[in-house]
């Protein structure tokens, strides 16, 4: 059964609900996860959602900040909420499919919104860096997030890491700048290394391209430069590894009217 999963940091989603239609309308994923929706359960568009086709939402929502969602063609088995660093801040939920959904064997997909972190690289100086180290630590840790064996998981998200060195648009300039630093690199690699995970982008584009997700809005025109990070992952277990087929980064989504600084990241799987 061919399984499409898309992760997009979509800046609020009441404001950007137009564009969230236009992809659903062309891509048509089974399943699409949100970081950053910007709104209480109660406010979430759903209705909307139901008219595209997606019938099925897990939210984890809250007023204004944060807030993850999952909106699915097909039906899950079970929900949850995890929270890290004991703060009730919306930055996880994950689902399961199985025989609701006609898989043969389940699927776990977790959907992550890891803290920003702030503007200064010091956790000492800043409370927000400090959070997000922490968070990245606790997810390492995360029992859940070890999947083993046959165990067929998917971890996306907004992991506001740019792990490697072509994961941004220069090494060298970013190495002391927030999402890019030594000690964030190093955390997230570590939380994948630990659940044995792959980061599908790293295992379809060779290392020496560079991949960017993310390109803030303070560049006037954020063609010119290009200066991108790529920030948006998604990673499989090992059981998951070798039925991937297909990623995809909707680039032109950044050139959108309104859009989000993050575009949609796509992979598709046999599952």
């Amino acid at each position: 059964m061919r399984f499409s999963v898309t992760t997009w940091n979509i800046n609020s989603v009441r404001l950007r609900i137009d564009i969230v239609a236009k992809f659903l309308k062309g891509a048509r994923p089974d399943v699409l996860c949100l970081q950053e929706t910007k709104c209480i359960d109660d406010a979430f568009p759903l209705k909307r959602f139901k008219r595209l086709g997606y019938e099925h939402v897990a939210l984890n929502g809250q007023k204004g900040y944060h807030g993850v969602a999952i909106v699915s063609r097909l039906p899950f088995e079970t929900t949850d909420i995890r929270t890290f660093c004991d703060k009730i801040d919306s930055r996880h939920i994950s689902v399961s499919f199985g025989e609701k959904a006609q898989l043969a064997k389940p699927v776990v997909l977790h959907n992550f919104y890891v803290p920003a972190g702030g503007d200064i690289p010091d956790p000492a100086l800043n409370p927000k860096f400090e959070h997000k180290l922490q968070f990245l630590d606790e997810m390492k840790a995360c029992e859940p997030l070890h999947p083993r064996g046959d165990d067929r998981h998917i971890l996306v998200g907004d992991l506001n890491v740019a792990p490697h060195e072509n994961d941004v648009w220069s090494h060298k300039q970013l190495l002391k700048v927030v999402s890019h630093t030594p000690v964030e690199t190093e955390k997230l690699l570590a939380a994948q290394a630990h659940g044995e995970w792959f980061d599908i982008a790293r295992e379809r584009i060779p290392m020496s391209e560079k991949v960017y997700t993310w390109w803030s809005y303070r560049a006037a025109d954020w063609t010119a430069g290009d200066r991108g990070r790529r920030l948006d992952h998604i990673w499989v277990s090992r059981a998951l590894k070798d039925s991937v087929s297909d990623f995809k980064i909707t680039r032109d989504a950044r050139g959108w009217e309104r859009p989000s600084d993050h575009v949609p990241v796509t992979a598709v799987m046999e599952v």
